[in-house]
């Protein structure tokens, strides 16, 4: 969900092993023909976690399971800082594991940019043309796999606030922001505006580039009156979370999104991906490939699974009856 120049990677002299792994054996042939697998987090995030345990029940289901021995695993959490996110590929590429899985965008694009011969396996990322992964022939990277997600399911999403939220003033106003870096983010704003034109709705924009602004971001919002907060699918978004729910909710403000996870962490309502069947739908893709030994006939593809979920404590504290397609989840 990101685009490949915004970042200026700064590379430190600082040992790999400075943050967190799973397990550091070595890859590829040195394990006696057990796999190896690594997986690579660009920041610890509820939602994201959601993903990655759906991502190893879908290896273990298949008969790869760390416990059991049958693989080796190397996990690094960058946990938002940029240089060791590129440390951590640069490990994964001196261990060479048979993969990389990825979650969510930036971790993708990090290990397309850093890596051309190890398969990649996405999750919580978008189709590749939203990365701006393609080369100047539109050709996609020969080793990306797993699964991404366009962002079509923002409509209902969105237009689900006008039918339940009343405006204050003559207009409804839904307050979003957004990170310029991330091409996805970008995308879903320029859609968004098209949407409100569509609902009659004025849009309120601001531009957040990490998560140290968010805070004074959303109240800059929340003091143009806005009426409901849209969570746009966006990474500052998706990691700060918990603290633009606190401001919103603390202005008497709704929060709607896309991004089905965030239902669970607070969000009235939204229609997207399931994001346990996200990353469990990459895994069972990963655990072909392992048994295969082989990417024949494997390409990356879509999210199968989308629904419509709603959280019930959020709903009855703002007053809301969701429609009856909708399911409670918390």
């Amino acid at each position: 969900m990101i685009k490949s120049s915004p970042f200026r990677f700064l590379i430190v002299a600082i040992i790999p092993f400075l943050f967190s792994a799973c397990n550091s054996k070595k890859g590829g042939e040195g394990n006696s023909g057990v796999p190896t697998v690594a997986f690579l987090d660009a920041f610890e995030d509820n939602t994201l976690g959601v993903a990655r345990k759906g991502f190893w029940d879908a290896l273990k289901d298949s008969g790869f399971s760390e416990e059991q021995k049958t693989i080796n695993v190397l996990y690094r959490n960058a946990q938002g800082d940029i240089p060791k996110l590129t440390l951590a590929l640069k490990y994964f590429n001196d261990q060479k594991p048979d993969l990389i899985a990825t979650c969510p965008t930036l971790s993708t694009i990090t290990a397309l940019q850093n890596n051309t011969t190890i398969p990649v396996f996405m999750m919580v990322s978008p189709v590749p043309s939203l990365m701006q992964l393609s080369d100047e022939k539109g050709k996609e990277p020969a080793n990306l796999f797993g699964v991404g997600d366009n962002i079509d399911y923002i409509d209902t999403s969105f237009g689900l606030i006008p039918q339940l939220i009343k405006p204050k003033g003559a207009k409804l106003k839904v307050g979003v922001l957004y990170n310029q870096s991330e091409p996805q983010s970008v995308e879903a704003i320029e859609r968004l505006k098209q949407l409100a034109t569509r609902y009659n709705a004025e849009l309120e924009v601001v531009s957040v580039s990490n998560s140290a602004d968010l805070v004074l971001s959303v109240k800059s919002l929340i003091a143009k009156n806005i009426d409901a907060f849209f969570a746009n699918p966006d990474n500052v978004v998706f990691s700060g979370f918990e603290n633009i729910l606190e401001s919103c909710h603390s202005a008497g403000v709704p929060v709607f999104s896309s991004e089905a996870g965030l239902v669970s962490r607070g969000a009235v309502a939204a229609y997207g991906a399931d994001i346990y069947q996200w990353g469990y739908q990459s895994g069972a893709m990963a655990a072909t490939y392992l048994k295969k030994k082989s990417t024949t006939g494997l390409k990356w593809t879509t999210v199968a699974k989308k629904q419509k979920v709603y959280n019930g404590a959020a709903a009855e504290q703002f007053h809301l009856t969701l429609p009856a397609d909708y399911i409670k989840i918390q």
